[in-house]
């Protein structure tokens, strides 16, 4: 990770939160010139510390089950079982952490495929792998991005792109729809001219098809930062143990910490599973000690720190690829 000013991380910030935000959006948000942002932002995308794209949503094909599954693998080979994971068109994320297991990925498997194929021949065909566990998400509480917001304030609030959720289901979807989504996937700060033109459509209807959309709630735009970038010491991952009956309180009391990331029911050997996101190793003291331990219905806990993420939102993460790449040479 290369030295980053306050300013480089503001910028960021503010990317996450939009990321297709304009530069003069972006200034004035930062209260610096227009030449000031562009020159910095784009040497951060070049740098590989921030991606934007826009994302389809998970049912746009159809309904789908989602596993998040465990792996252990051979010493030394993480990377490699990581980088074939990631080539994997239905793996939407893949980390590489510590404690009990090795990788942790999320498999996003269409209802009508065979799931002993994905999850069983598929997973222990990669070398290296060892043990995997699968768990099927049953409910997703919260999937929130507003991690980024102390380092802007509470300024950038208004700024986001915040929608309510839908749904979306395939007939909400022509092919120049998904021919615009297509195009917009690598880079989602393409322009609509040059999507047009890409396309042969005007840009006027890539505009409009792409604001349709976001609006319906049939595609998001992504930011993807790497978490030491804005400052932030860890990722974890927790898995909890809770009481059966106390397991929508404690998701909901959960969902209220900003350093929560995503909280989601799981049908395996946890209630629940948590993405938390803190600045310092004394703040997941504090998570551990004070707040997990205040909630009523959790038994116990098991987590890993996230060393190294993959993939996020289907898409390769910049600053892994080359580690990646290396390791499949």
């Amino acid at each position: 990770m290369e030295d980053l000013d306050d300013l480089d991380r503001k910028i960021l910030a503010a990317l996450h939160v939009n990321g297709r935000a304009s530069w003069t959006d972006l200034a004035q948000l930062l209260g610096i010139s227009t030449t000031t942002v562009a020159r910095r932002a784009q040497h951060l995308f070049a740098a590989g510390l921030a991606r934007v794209a826009v994302l389809p949503h998970l049912e746009h094909e159809g309904p789908v089950h989602v596993f998040i599954v465990r792996l252990t693998c051979s010493p030394g080979s993480q990377l490699r079982v990581a980088g074939l994971l990631a080539k994997n068109p239905d793996i939407r994320f893949v980390t590489i952490v510590t404690g009990g297991y090795d990788i942790v990925f999320e498999l996003v498997a269409p209802k009508h495929r065979d799931l002993y194929t994905m999850l069983v021949e598929f997973v222990h065909t990669i070398p290296g792998t060892l043990q995997s566990d699968a768990d099927l998400v049953l409910h997703t509480y919260k999937v929130s991005y507003d991690w980024s917001v102390p380092v802007l304030g509470e300024r950038a609030a208004p700024f986001g792109l915040d929608r309510p959720a839908y749904a979306c289901e395939r007939n909400h979807l022509d092919d120049v729809d998904r021919e615009v989504l297509a195009a917009m996937r690598e880079d989602g700060r393409a322009s609509f001219q040059s999507v047009g033109r890409r396309l042969g459509i005007s840009e006027s209807t890539a505009r409009r098809r792409l604001e349709g959309m976001l609006e319906r709630g049939c595609a998001s735009v992504a930011t993807f930062i790497p978490a030491a970038a804005l400052g932030y010491e860890a990722e974890i991952l927790f898995w909890l143990s809770v009481e059966p009956r106390m397991q929508n309180s404690v998701a909901e009391r959960l969902s209220g910490e900003r350093g929560v990331r995503m909280i989601a029911s799981m049908l395996g050997q946890a209630s629940l599973m948590c993405e938390v996101i803190v600045p310092t190793t004394a703040d997941i003291h504090r998570f551990t000690s004070q707040t997990l331990a205040s909630v009523p219905g959790i038994r116990s806990w098991t987590a890993g720190v996230q060393v190294l993420t993959v993939k996020r939102g289907f898409l390769m993460v910049p600053w892994a690829e080359d580690r990646i790449a290396a390791a499949l040479a």
